[in-house]
């Protein structure tokens, strides 16, 4: 992990010393949070006079806020936005206040970065969008979107990559292959697993080989995960999905314009199984361009007709382990 030296001068003008300033450019780019064990195996220190002058200065100059939760013990919050303004990352969502959910993923998110020093990540919105769109020729209506509206005088803002997983590319920086994650919270479902692909499908299609790893703490969920990647990503990749796609827009528009005598039981069916399977931004905006004859049918079957498609598509699920020192990590506490 390459961090530009003008970001680290410019938090060391805040009295950190380098070491200090490479893990909050870590934190504030990548996580928001961190605890105790994650510094003192960054740093290669312990609880000392160290560890106590640099918790001093995050709280002092306001940087840092520190959280207690019954079950996961001591968190501290970066929240600051002169220091995220220090280094660029000032629209980065990290600095809000979250739910302890929220929190434990990024803690997981960090451990990630932190145990991979060597990738060569994809660390902010525009870096993502640039690289997609500029150098892999990608159109952005097909990257992995979400709307936010404001206030009534302000118009909706439209955000990229909002998951904010990791994301690297294999090989080195002049590698175009795009490996994507997924870590696995604390909750016992895959809900959100299915829904990160969905969101990331369309972005899929357009690359002829990417990989996928899928992380959690433990190994319980590594056959369900790959089976439902094989049939959220693969077999749709290696599919025509345009008749299904072009029918669920015949029959929501007839629907939509009241000619209900045009649709039978079938079609009912029909469309209330594909509202599910083609949710999602991407698919609002296709069918409101089919919709008033701004996209063709021929636009749609180029587009999903992917039968033919030859690119390679990698999945592998690992155990993410605690970055930790190593006394900590035998011990196997937090």
């Amino acid at each position: 992990m390459n961090i530009a030296p003008a970001h680290l001068e410019a938090l060391r003008v805040f009295g950190y010393t380098e070491p200090e300033a490479r893990f909050l450019y870590t934190v504030a780019t990548h996580s928001g949070y961190f605890v105790a064990r994650q510094f003192l195996a960054f740093a290669d220190t312990q609880w000392g006079k160290r560890t106590t002058n640099f918790w001093n200065k995050l709280h002092t100059k306001n940087h840092a806020r520190t959280e207690h939760f019954p079950k996961s013990g001591t968190v501290y919050h970066l929240f600051s936005r002169r220091l995220h303004l220090q280094i660029n990352r000032e629209n980065i969502r990290n600095r809000r206040e979250h739910e302890i959910e929220f929190i434990q993923r990024r803690i997981a998110i960090l451990d990630f970065v932190l145990l991979n020093p060597g990738h060569q990540h994809l660390e902010t919105e525009p870096e993502k969008i640039s690289f997609f769109s500029d150098q892999l020729k990608v159109l952005k209506h097909f990257l992995p979107s979400k709307i936010y509206h404001g206030q009534r005088t302000s118009p909706p803002t439209v955000r990229y990559f909002v998951d904010r997983f990791p994301m690297f590319l294999s090989g080195g920086s002049s590698s175009t292959v795009v490996t994507f994650t997924y870590i696995q919270g604390p909750e016992a479902h895959l809900t959100g697993f299915v829904r990160d692909l969905e969101a990331y499908l369309p972005l899929f299609r357009q690359l002829s080989e990417f990989r996928f790893l899928y992380l959690a703490r433990v190994d319980s969920h590594f056959e369900k995960a790959k089976e439902l990647f094989n049939s959220q990503v693969v077999i749709p990749l290696g599919s025509d999905v345009s008749p299904d796609l072009l029918r669920y827009f015949q029959v929501r528009k007839a629907w939509d314009l009241g000619r209900y005598t045009s649709i039978n039981r079938a079609d009912l069916i029909y469309l209330d199984q594909a509202k599910t399977r083609f949710a999602g931004q991407r698919f609002e905006h296709l069918y409101l361009g089919w919709k008033f004859g701004r996209i063709s049918e021929a636009d749609i079957r180029q587009e999903f007709g992917s039968g033919n498609r030859q690119g390679v598509t990698h999945f592998a699920a690992e155990v993410l382990c605690r970055f930790a020192p190593h006394q900590e990590e035998q011990a196997g506490n937090e």
